[in-house]
């Protein structure tokens, strides 16, 4: 050991005095009798030599590298423990003598009984024993660690190591508590694989001395290893025989055990060596899995003539290279797209840094391996002494690719720097993600090929169905859950990472300062900053690199495989982790990494329960999009002048204010005859200046990623594949492109596939305009055609001359958008003919305060769905000005009354001061996050006395809450027994859970803050968890969350209900929570289906359901039936709101529902 520390600091030492490639050195000093010499040689050859003797020092150096790393394995392999300690003397004697007479199995007559009444005799013999875990058991905090451990040991070929560490924690009574039953199975299965069965044997002695019964997996590992290592048929008798005994079917290891090919084969062999008769069970034909649903009855009703299942406008062999293309894409796991940022001349101070960049980047590459190694060293140092180390999670990567990741992650540094802890976050999870990629490219290429038949616009399918069934009639295997890694490992990882990345990545010094000496400085620095009035640790690029950066103008940004767009249809949803990316694994259910709540309920769940959410998700990210290019054209000719913010361009970050100067410059604040007051002020100044900049910063950044990936997808069509929050809302998984954004950002968006307006599209794409505008939302659909027929004048200059004409569309609400939409309807009018003209723009259909639409339907309140158009009338209502009306009402009043704030705001209370607070109130808006919307509204009207916002803020959102308990009486007791329920859940220990009508299982993430801390480094990180669930419920949060979650959850299941029966009618849609998209020929039957599906939803008894299923979940158990809280949820939950006399089927005849 001794010899291989000294050799290990010897090449360390060699390494540090090696001269840096292309780094400045400083003169060697020559043998003072060598100096005559030295000068007769001329320069040319002096300098050949030079390099030809540092060419033989690296090669030498290399060499010697990999011999000492072949020592060093060598010799870690022979510190690794493989013979355990067990806690039961009987088991360890036992163990022992098994040992030394090296029989051929652990299952000979004593050992086997031994085996067999182990798990007894250690109830009493120790104590301390875990009880049976399962692998089913959560996995919190080290166990989790562990388990992630475990899994990576194994992935990356460190089997010995996983060993080690479980032997070791294995040794230890108190640490022997953390390991469950699938841990020793993981092991006990990478031994099996390589048909080391006496590590085997010493797993299952582990397993037994810790009292935990060996289960199917444990059995079906050492079978495996016996048929690979040809025992004798006895000893595979006597195991067989045990496995009985434990109350196992042989059965069951061919039906409930995923195993391989290759595996299940060694497996058969060792059973029929025992049992030559043996014939293994096919696999089981599921029974035929129905959804329970009566919402979901017709979709998945069988042989429906009414079914027309829409088809993509590309061929196979278009969709064919598509895949290949994504297939590409994914196996790079990155892809990197020109920047619109605007390009410089190529001058020779810019061809100058490029150069001097491209230098650096070379001398960082070789610094990052060098130390990379060395961090793995030092890790697997630790791992040695049996500590839970990085170093598998730093083996998961080639280096290669750990070295590319981190010199993106230092060219996307923004000039202010980046929190630590985000930064860590940010690397550990793309290790992570990267990690997961799956390697079954042929075989998927074949079936996916297979299931293009059931979308192309030249194939036929024998019998038409969802795509999932398609895709599961195709025998598609599952693809394996992985677990989760803890949050404290993803942070720890990126950690050590950034700590990689800022030792390795030095420059001259002269790039600072051109007559400093030519030693090397960090490029980043580490400083603290407060932000929010927390000090926070930043990691900050030096300005002279920075400088560098902008001087060389790079025009190029790499994004995630996982972050952009897909080329291809994406993979139907089958399962809560199968579906989306090709190779990339991505979960169903978003959710806070480290978190598992979600995603064990979702597996627990039926799967048939779950096909109403699988297929609405397949069906959303089969939308096939395209870029629209005029607009995007116009958007980039501001972007790269000086933007526009008032119409959502933002400005470059030269626009950004700078520091005061003069009397209010900051150095100003060290004089000593400026008083304390003006210090504060100054300071004040400054930083409001600089979170302006911060904000235009990342606002500009937003904005170069959307339209960097808009341009390179300008003339490609592309689908955005779904997944959903832990409510049931739906959302793409591209973070950058999509179409939930800013107006902006949907404006630069159109279906790919296009549809001939027919008799009423023209007619729809004026509603829509007019409704872009904001204009005549008080007015009838006729009304709202007529006054675009006025204005057509205006609407064909704003599609002809949009930024040189008289520019009507800016003055509009979502002007982007309405601007595409002018486009469109000059295309349509001024075509032979409209009804034929093929449009692609989506047109939208809003829901009316869609919250308190769902309220209004659930308490059959007949006052409030007048108020939110659930009932049928001429004109359509309008919730926000109604409580304004009301809130005038009571102003009014209190101003006779004498009230001083009721007499100031007179003629200040406007549908533009209150929508926002109505808006949210319906989820879970508090009077103070009320108060300070109300309070930013009142700011921006320059008349309004702005010593009194504050008393005015306080006085209007309490007057707006009067008023919608006055206008809502139904809703505010819904949301009052909501709120109890969740409150006295809450404090029975246990996180809210309820069902939505589609069958998703909804648990709420919100526990007590667990503090976690990561030590060492550049600095200790401390961050809060929230979703851990050994900690107990935060009751603030739950019962302030359940109400507006319980509403998002029923209006994501309408939506989820509109799009299947949507697909079924052969539409395009896709939507934006509770705003609709189809094309404009298509609007009317989506607004049927739309308000047919709203009424099947609200028929069935929601609050009822959720009532028995909240007593069944909390108040069923005779162990805390007692409990003065579970008596009192009992009392409550029985309560279920009355309801009003509304009849829903007038929803049906409403026009004004959605519009």
């Amino acid at each position: 050991m001794a010899e291989v520390t000294v050799k290990r600091v010897a090449k360390r030492v060699a390494v540090a005095r090696a001269p840096e490639a292309g780094g400045a050195q400083p003169p060697r000093q020559a043998p003072a009798g060598a100096k005559g010499a030295a000068a007769t040689l001329s320069s040319r050859w002096a300098q050949k030599l030079d390099s030809d003797q540092q060419l033989m020092q690296k090669r030498k150096q290399r060499l010697e590298g990999k011999l000492q790393k072949r020592v060093e394995k060598g010799a870690w392999q022979k510190q690794l423990r493989l013979e355990p300690r067990l806690l039961s003397r009987k088991l360890a004697s036992q163990l022992q003598r098994w040992g030394q007479g090296a029989p051929r199995s652990p299952w000979e007559e004593q050992p086997a009984q031994l085996l067999q009444e182990a798990p007894h005799r250690l109830s009493s013999e120790a104590a301390a024993a875990p009880a049976d875990r399962g692998p089913e058991s959560r996995l919190e905090g080290q166990q989790q660690r562990l388990l992630s451990f475990f899994e990576c040991c194994l992935l990356t070929g460190h089997l010995p190591l996983a060993h080690h560490v479980l032997v070791t924690h294995h040794s230890k009574s108190q640490q022997q508590r953390l390991l469950t039953l699938s841990m020793y199975n993981m092991v006990m299965l990478g031994w099996a694989r390589q048909g080391s069965f006496k590590e085997l044997t010493y797993v299952f002695f582990m397993l037994k001395d810790a009292g935990l019964d060996p289960d199917l997996q444990s059995y079906a590992a050492a079978l495996q290893c016996m048929g690979r290592l040809d025992q004798d048929a006895g000893t595979i008798r006597r195991c067989l025989k045990q496995m009985a005994q434990d109350g196992l079917q042989l059965q069951g290891l061919f039906t409930a055990v995923p195993l391989s090919a290759e595996e299940r084969a060694e497996l058969l062999r060792a059973v029929r060596k025992a049992k030559p008769a043996f014939t293994p069970p096919r696999p089981p034909v599921p029974p035929p899995q129905v959804n329970t649903s009566p919402l979901l009855r017709e979709i998945y009703a069988k042989q429906d003539p009414a079914v027309s299942y829409p088809r993509l406008h590309l061929s196979l062999k278009e969709l064919q290279g598509l895949f290949q293309q994504q297939l590409r894409v994914e196996m790079a796991t990155t892809i990197t797209v020109e920047s619109v940022e605007k390009v410089p001349l190529l001058t020779k101070e810019v061809l100058h840094a490029r150069k001097t960049l491209a230098g650096l980047r070379t001398r960082w590459r070789t610094a990052l391996y060098r130390e990379l190694q060395e961090t793995k060293e030092s890790e697997a140092h630790a791992a040695r002494e049996g500590r839970l180390s990085l170093f598998p999670y730093l083996c998961l990567l080639s280096e290669k690719e750990v070295v590319r990741m981190l010199l993106q992650t230092l060219q996307a540094l923004p000039a202010q720097g980046e929190s630590l802890l985000f930064l860590a976050h940010e690397l550990g999870l793309r290790v992570f993600k990267r990690k997961q990629l799956r390697n079954e490219v042929q075989e998927l290429e074949q079936r996916y090929s297979k299931y293009l038949h059931l979308l192309a616009s030249d194939t036929q399918v024998a019998e038409p169905c969802l795509p999932r069934q398609h895709w599961e009639a195709l025998g598609v295997p599952e693809a394996p859950h992985e677990q989760p890694w803890p949050m404290s490992v993803v942070v720890q990882l990126g950690k050590q990472l950034a700590e990689v990345l800022v030792r390795a990545a030095q420059m001259p010094s002269s790039l600072a300062a051109p007559r400093s000496p030519g030693t090397l400085i960090p490029v980043l620095y580490h400083v603290y900053s407060f932000r929010s009035f927390r000090q926070i640790g930043i990691l900050k690029p030096h300005p002279a690199f920075t400088q560098l950066l902008e001087t060389a103008a790079e025009r190029t940004l790499t994004f995630e495989s996982t972050d952009v767009p897909m080329l291809c249809p994406p993979l139907p949803w089958t399962s809560p982790h199968s579906g989306a990316f090709l190779l990339s694994p991505t979960k169903m259910m978003r959710s806070v990494e480290g978190s598992q709540q979600h995603q064990l309920l979702l597996e627990r769940c039926p799967p048939a329960e779950l096909h109403g959410a699988l297929d609405a998700l397949t069906q959303l990210g089969n939308c096939a999009w395209r870029v629209n290019g005029r607009v995007l054209d116009l958007v980039l000719q501001l972007f790269a002048d000086k933007g526009c913010p008032r119409l959502g361009v933002p400005a470059p970050p030269s626009e950004a204010p700078r520091p005061p100067e003069g009397r209010r410059a900051p150095n100003r604040c060290l004089l000593p005859e400026v008083s304390p007051a003006e210090k504060a002020e100054m300071r004040r100044e400054l930083a409001r200046r600089l979170k302006v900049a911060r904000e235009m910063q990342s606002l500009r950044a937003d904005a170069l990623y959307r339209l960097s990936l808009a341009r390179h997808l300008r003339h490609r069509v592309f689908w955005l594949p779904h997944n959903m929050d832990f409510r049931g809302r739906t959302y793409p998984c591209s973070p950058h492109f999509n179409h939930l954004g800013s107006d902006l950002a949907r404006a630069l968006l159109e279906f790919a596939q296009g549809r001939p307006l027919g008799p009423h599209g023209l007619n729809w794409l004026k509603i829509h305009l007019v409704n872009l505008t904001g204009l005549k939302k008080r007015e009838s659909l006729q009304a709202r055609r007529d006054y675009a027929d006025e204005l057509m004048e205006d609407i064909l200059d704003s599609a002809d001359r949009p930024m040189t004409g008289r520019k009507w569309w800016m003055e509009a609400d979502e002007p982007w958008q309405a601007l595409a939409c002018c486009m469109e309807v000059a295309r349509a009018v001024r075509a032979p003919d409209p009804a034929a003209y093929v449009s692609h723009f989506p047109v939208h259909q809003d829901g009316s305060c869609n919250g308190l639409q769902h309220y209004a339907a659930l308490g059959r309140d007949s006052a409030g769905a007048a108020s939110v158009n659930l009932l049928p009338s001429d004109l359509p209502q309008d919730v926000y000005s109604e409580v304004a009306a009301q809130v005038e009402v009571f102003r009014r009043q209190d101003a006779e009354q004498g009230v001083q704030v009721a007499q100031v705001l007179e003629g200040f209370i406007s549908r533009k001061v209150v929508k926002q607070t109505v808006m949210t109130v319906v989820y879970g808006v508090t009077r103070y996050g009320g108060r300070l919307q109300i309070e930013k509204r009142l700011r921006e009207i320059h008349d309004f006395p702005q010593d009194f916002v504050w008393e005015a803020s306080h006085y209007l959102v309490r007057q707006v809450f009067n008023s919608l308990q006055e206008m809502f009486s139904g809703t505010r007791s819904i949301q009052r027994w909501l709120t109890e329920s969740a409150r006295l859940i809450s404090h029975t220990g246990s996180a809210v859970e309820w069902v939505t009508p589609l069958g998703i299982p909804i648990i709420q993430p919100y526990h007590r803050d667990s503090k976690v801390m990561i030590k060492g480094g550049l600095q200790s990180l401390t961050f809060s968890s929230s979703v851990d669930t050994s900690q107990k419920p935060n009751t603030l949060k739950q019962k302030n969350g359940f109400p507006p979650n319980f509403i998002h959850s029923l209006d994501s299941s309408h939506m989820m209900l509109t799009a299947l029966h949507c697909y079924r009618k052969g539409l395009t849609f896709v939507s934006v929570h509770d705003c609709f998209w189809t094309h404009a020929a298509d609007v009317a039957v989506m607004n049927q289906v739309c308000r047919e599906q709203f009424v099947r939803l609200h028929s069935q008894p929601i609050l009822h359901n959720l009532s028995r299923f909240l007593i069944e979940r909390f108040c069923s158990d005779p162990r805390t039936s007692k409990s003065i809280w579970v008596s009192r949820l009992m009392d409550t939950l029985l309560s279920v709101p009355k309801t009003g006399t509304f009849n829903l089927e007038q929803v049906k005849h409403s026009t004004y529902f959605f519009s």
